[in-house]
């Protein structure tokens, strides 16, 4: 089975730090994705619509499907996209490995934080490759928990989002894919792969940073696993305790918080 858990789980909370990240890393991740009025995109893995909100403002005059395998968050993305009026999604119940289009349905393919959830993620690109058409292109984006880095530096903070790393292992997923997506896009058959890295970067220079990204993307994603850490007793509750508290202080004004995402293109 490639399929894959999903490890920060699906409730209401989560689904407000995926809106807060897309809102916040629109810029930073989505500035470039830009298609021609009439191309059709497959979003492959769409979940509960973070990201098709912004795809479809960006790109209004193209139609976009928007695909995922859970009926619950299909029904949440519907509904945002209802309540922002927008009228170029339509959305399809699919499994990335089982899909139900023709070969060369798509112009482009979008996949953003989807690959770091499955086991077998090679497979999951190849899957989607006869999709499009000839000369057709995909995008591909993914974080890398090991690119993280802050001031203060604090031992517990580290062993924290270690923890996160080792849960997404054991859910069959990889918290440190975005490093992989060059040999992951090329090894899937496409051509023109490019990776290109975007990082964040956190001062107090960057209030919407601060909020956005660095508490209630990336310290809520972390925190979000502390029941799981503790049943496990993968740390502490005291060494979890402080390194929650250390990635908050990351937060305050002399603290600085860096993470890199990665962006792959590549052509059929």
């Amino acid at each position: 089975m490639a399929h894959h858990a999903y490890v920060h789980g699906y409730s209401a909370r989560e689904s407000e730090r995926l809106a807060d990240q897309a809102q916040t890393l629109t810029g930073l991740l989505h500035d470039d994705t830009r298609f021609p009025a009439g191309t059709r995109v497959l979003e492959a893995g769409c979940g509960i619509g973070a990201q098709t909100v912004i795809l479809a403002r960006n790109n209004p005059g193209a139609h976009i499907t928007s695909l995922d395998i859970s009926e619950d968050s299909l029904k949440r993305a519907e509904e945002k996209i209802l309540n922002e009026g927008i009228t170029n999604v339509t959305f399809r119940q699919g499994d990335i490995f089982r899909l139900p289009f023709e070969p060369a349905s798509f112009d482009h393919i979008f996949v953003c934080f989807v690959l770091e959830h499955l086991t077998d993620p090679r497979a999951a690109l190849q899957h989607l490759r006869p999709l499009l058409k000839e000369g057709g292109t995909i995008t591909v984006i993914e974080g890398d928990h090991g690119s993280t880095f802050f001031h203060p530096e604090n031992p517990d903070a580290r062993w924290a989002i270690e923890c996160l790393v080792a849960l997404q292992q054991q859910a069959g997923g990889n918290a440190l894919i975005g490093r992989e997506l060059y040999p992951l896009v090329a090894g899937a058959g496409y051509t023109d792969v490019r990776v290109i890295p975007r990082m964040v970067y956190v001062d107090a220079s960057r209030p919407g940073l601060v909020e956005g990204f660095t508490k209630l993307t990336f310290t809520a994603m972390v925190e979000g696993v502390g029941p799981e850490v503790l049943k496990q007793e993968l740390m502490s509750p005291e060494a979890w305790e402080r390194g929650i508290a250390a990635l908050y202080r990351t937060a305050e004004p002399d603290g600085v918080f860096c993470y890199t995402f990665f962006m792959a293109t590549a052509r059929k």
